[in-house]
């Protein structure tokens, strides 16, 4: 395959490495000219099966491009003696990440599942849902390649409230301010303001390719003293929305339905909570919170010493905003006192006591949140 892709194959090729299994990656990284000789030596002698895959659909031809380009490559390869295959491998094609679908080390795993088949599926596709052709390939999103080392965090906030904007300032001070490689990715309703947005956040020890969104929560603390997952919401009437497996802040009034709760006391999560509306209108911020957030997430989840940290920010704040007037800094920097003694713990129950339930149109609407307009 080729593209960006290759990262999150990449990352799937090493985890079932090194539990066994015999599976490799070739990775074209230029496709015109396509070189036969290149391609032919970069297989090893042994390979008996080879699945192609392209982020495309051309319609009414044999095969996708990349795909037919591999199929005369070996023929034309081992016609004239290129490479050191000893018999030639059988060749499928796939598909994947078309509409901006997501493309995981869960899915290139069920890719070589397929290809171990006696009958492998051709013409297949992988996390595209086909309910009309079945050429969907089934696979297991529990599976995940992600080191515990690796700390990730998932923030639900809505669109002109600056949660995007404190995750891109709290995700700059941990990679300037410890020894964490850092990633960020945010997810954009169409309608911006006042609909939802998602923060996904990773950091950790090592360099981190993982180009798909965070899907699973860390299970144990990370390096530097840092705490495991961290899940924010932003708006109380998410709760009822969202069923967020594991809590570890959030940043306005939070209400947990019943799925939520028994999974929480499982986990042995934690939840923070702070009425940051009020903060931000008690200290002249009006409707922007994204200082507060930044002092709720590192006061919570200490992935830096707590003085540390407000001081990382209060630094970050006269970078930023000192060419704005010393009214607007003073201003953030009264909210950063204000939200310490804002934010506090809710200790979780030992046992289920609530008994609101979801209402079954927010199970409906969960899986369309991407087209809506939250209100």
């Amino acid at each position: 395959m080729m593209g960006s892709g290759a990262e999150a194959a990449d990352e799937a090729v090493a985890a079932l490495n090194a539990r066994g299994e015999k599976v490799g990656l070739v990775k074209v990284r230029l496709y015109r000219p396509f070189s036969v000789k290149a391609f032919c030596e970069s297989l090893l002698p042994t390979v008996r099966s080879i699945a192609v895959l392209d982020r495309t659909k051309e319609a009414g031809a044999a095969g996708e491009p990349l795909c037919l380009d591999i199929v005369n490559a070996i023929h034309e390869g081992q016609r004239r003696g290129y490479g050191s295959l000893k018999t030639t491998p059988t060749v499928i094609g796939g598909r994947y990440g078309l509409s901006s679908k997501e493309f995981t080390p869960a899915m290139v795993k069920a890719v070589y599942e397929n290809l171990a088949q006696p009958s492998p599926k051709e013409h297949f596709t992988i996390g595209i849902q086909d309910d009309l052709n079945h050429t969907s390939l089934d696979y297991d999103p529990e599976f995940s390649t992600e080191p515990d080392s690796v700390v990730r965090a998932l923030f639900y906030g809505l669109g002109a409230e600056d949660t995007v904007g404190a995750n891109k300032n709290s995700i700059k001070i941990i990679g300037e301010n410890t020894g964490n490689y850092a990633q960020e990715y945010f997810v954009y309703d169409s309608k911006k303001s006042g609909a939802m947005t998602v923060s996904h956040l990773r950091f950790g020890p090592k360099p981190i390719h993982s180009t798909h969104l965070v899907s699973k929560a860390t299970s144990s603390p990370a390096t530097s003293g840092s705490s495991s997952n961290a899940t924010t919401c932003s708006a109380v009437w998410f709760r009822e929305e969202l069923s967020c497996s594991t809590v570890r802040l959030a940043k306005t009034r939070f209400g947990i339905s019943c799925p939520a709760w028994s999974s929480s006391i499982a986990k042995k999560a934690k939840l923070f909570v702070i009425d940051a509306y009020e903060v931000a209108r008690s200290t002249g911020m009006g409707s922007r919170m994204n200082t507060i957030l930044q002092v709720c997430f590192f006061a919570s989840s200490n992935v830096l010493p707590r003085g540390e940290a407000i001081e990382a920010i209060r630094k970050s704040i006269r970078d930023t905003y000192g060419r704005k007037g010393e009214e607007i800094v003073q201003k953030k920097m009264k909210a950063v006192d204000e939200t310490l003694s804002h934010l506090f713990e809710v200790k979780i129950p030992d046992a289920i006591t609530s008994t609101i339930e979801m209402p079954r149109h927010s199970r409906k609407m969960l899986r369309h949140s991407s087209a809506m307009c939250w209100r």
